[in-house]
C-alpha cells in the first residue's frame, strides 16, 4: 500500500507568486524524490515604498514514500 507524505514550505520570489511556488517545488526536489503534487494554500507579499518587493507562497508538497529504501 503506497504512503504519501506532505511537506509544508514557503517559496519566495522577487517576480511573482507563480515563481515563488515553482521555487519551493524546485528546492524540495533537490532532496525529495517522487514529488506527485503541490497545493498552494496561502499567498502573501512584502511591500516597500508602496510596491511589492517579494512574493511568498505557502505550499504543501506531496511525495510518494519509497518503500524499497
Amino acid at each position: 500500500m503506497p504512503v504519501v507524505k506532505v511537506l509544508e514550505l514557503v517559496g519566495e520570489s522577487k517576480n511573482s507568486w507563480q515563481e515563488a511556488c515553482q521555487n519551493a517545488v524546485a528546492e524540495a526536489s533537490r532532496t525529495v524524490r517522487n514529488i506527485s503534487g503541490v497545493e498552494v494554500y496561502n499567498m502573501t507579499a512584502n511591500v516597500d515604498n508602496g510596491k511589492i518587493s517579494e512574493y511568498k507562497a505557502n505550499v504543501k508538497v506531496a511525495f510518494l514514500v519509497d518503500g524499497d529504501r
